[in-house]
C-alpha cells in the first residue's frame, strides 16, 4: 500500500504498513498502565494528540519511529517494536565460494561520461560476440623483479589511502573504475611474483575490493555489494587470510541493518565474534550487533554489545601493514554509533546530546562521514521536536549529499523528510522543503 505526502512541490512516496489493531490495544494498555494521558504521551513523542488516538482504535497504522518512541516512553523494551516487526522480511542467502581465476570483466565507457564495469561469465562472453574486443592481459612469458611487486605494493597502498579519501567527497560511480582496476592489477601480479609478495599483493588486493563493496552498496546495488564482498573474501583466502571472511559477515549485516532487519543482523554480527579472530573484526561486529538490537529497541542488549566493541577496539593490534579495514573517519567510532543507536532506540534527546560530541571531532574533508551521521542527528532533533534546530542542521548537509550520492544516507534523509512533513506549517520546512523533497528519493547510477 502506497500513501504519497504533499506539501505544494515536495511529494515523496512513503510505504505505509496495515493498522494494526492489536498494536493499538497494546499501546493504551502500557499506557495507561503508566499513568500517562493522550497529551502526556503525545508531548513524550512529539505527535499529535489526535493521531495517537487513531493509532490505538486501529485506525492508522504507526510509523517505525513513532513505534520506537512510544516503545522508549513506555519503557516497553522492545515488546511494542515487536509487534509491527514483518516476520516475511527475505533471508539474505549466503554467498557461494569463488574461485578468483574464474572472472571475466567488461569495461563499457560512453561520450556522454556514463560507464559500466560489471562481471560476465564465459558463456555470456561468447554469446555476445565478442571476439572482436581488444583485450589487455599479462601473457605471464617474463617473472617480474622482486623490485617491480615490491614498487606495486608500496605504490598501490600510497594509492588505496588517496582513494579512500577521495571516496569521502565524490561519488561512487567516479571511483569505481579504477578501484576495480587496481584490484585486478594487483591479483595478476600476485600470480607471478615469490610467495611473500604474492600474499601481500593479494591481502592489499582482498582490501580494495572490500571497499568497493563498500562503494558499490553507496550506489544501492545490494547484490553487487555482496557479489564484491565475496571477492574480497576470496583474495584474502588465496593469500592465506581467512579472518576477512568473518568481516564479510559484518558487511552483510550492514545490509539487513539498512532492511530494517533486526534478528538477521544480530545473527549474523555474532557470528563474526570468534575469540579466534582478530580484535578490529570482533569489535566491528559487536557495533554491528548493537545496531541490531537498537533496532528491536532492545536497550540492555544494545549497551553491552557496545561495551563489548570498544573494549575489543581498544586491544587492536595489526602489524600486517595492510590498510585498516572498516572507518577511518571516526576518532571514535564506538560512540558515534552509540548516538546512532539512541536514534532507534526511541532516545532522541540522548542521541543529539552524543551526535553533537562526536560530530565536532569529525574532519570537515570527510564530506560524506559528516552527512551520514550529520542526517542522522538532525532525524534526532525533528524526533524531539526541535524542527526549526533540524532543518538549520540539514540545510548545510544537502550540497555533501549531491556530491557523495549515498543510497544508504538517503533511507535517514528519507525518515527525516517524513518526520518534518508532519510539521508544514514551519517555515523552515517549507524552506527546506522542495530540495529536501528531490535528494530524498534513492540516487540512480
Amino acid at each position: 500500500m502506497q500513501h504519497r505526502l504533499d506539501l505544494d512541490e515536495w511529494a515523496w512516496e512513503v510505504s505505509v504498513p496495515q493498522p494494526s489493531t492489536g498494536f493499538g490495544e497494546e499501546l493504551r494498555k502500557r499506557r495507561l498502565e503508566a499513568g500517562l494521558s493522550l497529551t502526556a504521551l503525545s508531548g513524550a513523542v512529539h505527535y499529535s494528540k489526535a493521531q495517537l488516538s487513531k493509532v490505538e482504535r486501529g485506525i492508522k497504522a504507526p510509523s517505525r519511529d513513532l513505534v520506537r518512541l512510544c516503545d522508549a516512553a513506555l519503557g516497553a523494551d522492545g515488546a511494542l517494536i515487536a509487534l509491527v516487526v514483518q516476520d516475511d522480511a527475505d533471508t539474505l542467502a549466503e554467498p557461494t565460494a569463488s574461485q578468483v581465476a574464474e572472472e571475466n570483466w567488461i569495461m563499457q565507457l560512453s561520450p556522454d561520461g556514463q560507464n559500466h564495469f560489471q562481471p560476465v561469465g564465459r558463456r555470456e562472453v561468447l554469446g555476445t560476440g565478442v571476439a572482436s574486443l581488444m583485450t589487455w592481459r599479462s601473457d605471464r612469458t617474463g617473472s617480474p623483479s622482486p623490485a617491480t611487486g615490491a614498487g606495486m605494493l608500496e605504490a598501490s597502498r600510497s594509492l588505496f589511502t588517496h582513494y579512500r579519501k577521495l571516496g569521502q567527497t565524490v561519488e561512487p560511480g567516479l571511483l569505481l573504475p579504477v578501484l576495480i582496476a587496481q584490484t585486478h592489477t594487483l591479483r595478476e601480479l600476485s600470480a607471478q611474483t615469490d610467495t611473500g609478495t604474492r600474499r601481500q599483493l593479494l591481502a592489499l588486493g582482498s582490501r580494495y575490493a572490500e571497499y568497493v563493496g563498500w562503494l558499490v552498496q553507496e550506489t544501492g546495488d545490494e547484490r553487487a555489494a555482496l557479489w564484491w564482498t565475496q571477492r574480497a573474501v576470496d583474495l584474502a583466502a588465496a593469500g592465506g587470510d581467512q579472518a576477512l571472511a568473518s568481516y564479510a559477515l559484518v558487511r552483510r549485516a550492514l545490509v539487513t541493518l539498512y532492511r530494517e532487519d533486526a534478528k538477521q543482523t544480530v545473527a549474523l554480527a555474532r557470528r563474526a565474534q570468534s575469540s579466534t579472530l582478530p580484535p578490529r573484526i570482533r569489535g566491528l561486529a559487536a557495533q554491528r550487533e548493537a545496531q541490531g538490537h537498537a533496532l528491536a529497541g532492545d536497550l540492555n542488549a544494545c549497551l553491552h554489545a557496545l561495551d563489548r566493541a570498544r573494549a575489543l577496539l581498544a586491544r587492536q593490534e595489526d602489524g600486517s601493514g595492510e590498510p585498516v579495514i572498516g572507518t577511518m573517519h571516526l576518532p571514535d567510532p564506538v560512540s558515534m554509533v552509540t548516538g546512532w543507536c539512541l536514534v532507534d532506540l526511541g532516545r532522541p534527546r540522548e542521541a543529539c546530546e552524543e551526535l553533537d560530541r562526536q560530530l565536532a571531532l569529525v574532519g570537515q574533508e570527510a564530506v560524506r562521514t559528516q552527512v551520514r551521521y550529520g542526517v542522522r542527528r538532525a532525524l534526532a532533533y525533528a524526533a524531539a521536536g526541535e524542527i526549526d534546530h533540524a532543518c538549520a542542521l540539514t540545510s548545510p548537509l544537502l550540497d555533501g549529499l549531491a556530491a557523495v550520492r549515498s543510497a544508504t544516507v538517503t533511507i535517514d534523509l528519507q525518515r527525516l523528510a517524513r518526520v518534518l512533513a508532519r510539521h508544514s506549517d514551519h517555515p523552515s520546512v517549507r524552506l527546506l522543503g522542495p530540495r529536501l523533497g528531490t535528494l530524498s528519493r534513492l540516487p540512480t547510477f
